[in-house]
């Protein structure tokens, strides 16, 4: 089975940095886009960032500017960096990527499970 797992997660001080990973593992063929989405209590649920196997990026307007989406092809793992926090940027952190598991099957998505973060003020 696909499996993805995010690890990073923590609680920091406004003003501080986290960066989160997101490993994948399993029958993998290719991976496409990846990305991060992210939900507090009582909140939306909202995109925060994505990355095209090209390397294409887009961000969410709330964390462009202080966030940062990459990845490692060989490590087959996902990064979120995340400076400059702020207190509303507490959420569980969750990353997604798109998938084929092998060179006859089509895209799907898989999710992993979520990251704890916490800003204080």
């Amino acid at each position: 089975q696909v499996q993805l797992v995010e690890s990073g997660g923590g609680l920091v001080q406004s003003g501080g940095s986290l960066r989160l990973s997101c490993a994948a593992s399993g029958s993998i063929f290719s991976i496409g886009t990846m990305g991060w989405y992210r939900q507090a209590p009582g909140n939306q649920r909202e995109l925060v960032a994505t990355i095209a196997s090209s390397g294409s990026t887009n961000y969410a307007d709330s964390v462009k500017g202080r966030f940062a989406i990459s990845r490692d092809s060989a490590k087959r793992t996902g990064y979120l960096q995340m400076d400059n926090l702020v207190p509303d940027d507490t959420a569980v952190y969750s990353c997604y990527a798109v998938i084929a598991k092998s060179i006859t099957s089509r895209f799907s998505a898989y999710w992993g499970q979520g990251t704890q973060v916490a800003v204080s003020s």
